[in-house]
């Protein structure tokens, strides 16, 4: 196939080019794990909102491009067709050529699903679109050889904590099978309420779990839960996707024990890079990654859309009280509320 072929239409996906899709994003350089098939499907499952995904073709049938798509509708939060739902990345994904055909077809797309904008996380930027570089950042390095020259890898200030954490009476278990995300769930629902922000639903976990590549390794005091993170495996890259720790985990130093037994892990599976995710420009989290001696990279969204583009960011000021409201609430109700309105956030 020439590179640079013109691809001839896009059409939605269908059953029978499954495997030609899988062909495809795992061979493209570009590819990350949440332009597979079942990153959508599993969102789907999990949170009720549709899965699209429209491919790109050329004259003789072979694929030029793909774009993964998760409806996001939700009372709170609105319309959106999202480039792929719950990621941080998983944009346009194929030849040069194939990016203006794919762009004129989602926009159609949108117009008749009565999605008022397209959201598109990483990847190729159709002309004319809005590109957000400024927002977020991107957190990744190489993994070392082995634990002694990780430590030497990690900043001196958060190396010492590190060891602090090495010193406490910590256990850590990696599992995926049902006890193992109960556990992942009860230590991350706990952080994301301290945080202001509902939790997804526990199906969210279980889904993607069952159909990617993926693990929790929890970090125990005693029997007791207190760090826990499910992580997504691709190409020889850890993500620690989602992760956090109890009330008692800072004390213990949990979640410093947390990562560098997940660097270790990584390592023992063949992975070469860690891949810390993204973090809001300014914020804690983003200075907690830097500690650790990653260096912040731009991530640039780009977006379309016809009036108001939905902001759905817990930075946003309009979401502040919100954010100060949830973070207060008994965990028994942010847990029973908190899912019905996180599938809307996508």
């Amino acid at each position: 196939m020439p590179l640079l072929e013109r691809p001839v239409g896009v059409r939605a996906a269908r059953a029978k080019d499954r495997a030609a899709i899988d062909r495809f994003v795992r061979a493209h350089p570009d590819a990350t794990p949440f332009h597979l098939p079942e990153w959508g499907e599993a969102i789907a499952a999990a949170c009720g909102q549709r899965a699209h995904l429209l491919v790109a073709e050329h004259a003789g049938g072979s694929l030029a491009g793909v774009l993964p798509l998760t409806e996001m509708r939700s009372p709170l939060f609105g319309r959106a067709l999202v480039s792929s739902g719950f990621a941080v990345e998983g944009g346009m994904l194929g030849d040069p050529f194939a990016i203006e055909p794919l762009a004129s077809a989602v926009r159609d797309l949108a117009a008749r699903l009565g999605c008022p904008s397209v959201e598109l996380r990483g990847g190729a930027h159709p002309a004319g679109w809005a590109v957000d570089a400024g927002s977020y950042l991107g957190f990744a390095r190489p993994l070392a050889a082995d634990d002694d020259a990780e430590l030497l890898a990690i900043p001196r200030k958060q190396r010492a904590e590190v060891r602090k954490a090495l010193a406490n009476d910590l256990t850590v278990d990696v599992g995926s099978d049902a006890a193992a995300l109960r556990d992942h769930y009860y230590v991350y629902a706990e952080s994301v309420r301290n945080l202001g922000t509902p939790v997804f639903p526990r199906a969210l976990f279980r889904e993607v779990a069952a159909r990617m590549d993926a693990d929790v390794l929890t970090v125990r005091h005693g029997l007791e839960p207190v760090a826990s993170v499910l992580s997504l495996y691709w190409r020889g890259t850890v993500y620690p996707y989602w992760g956090g720790g109890t009330a008692a985990a800072r004390g213990l130093r949990a979640n410093d024990r947390m990562y560098f037994a997940l660097m270790a892990h990584a390592r023992a599976r063949g992975c070469t890079r860690f891949n810390f995710g993204r973090s809001k420009v300014g914020t804690g989290a983003a200075a907690f990654k830097k500690n650790w001696g990653f260096t912040g990279e731009p991530l640039a969204y780009a977006s379309w859309s016809e009036g108001e583009r939905r902001e759905v960011n817990p930075l946003n000021p309009k979401y502040a009280l919100m954010v100060r409201t949830w973070s207060k609430l008994p965990l028994p109700i942010a847990n029973l509320v908190g899912p019905w309105i996180s599938r809307g956030l996508g």
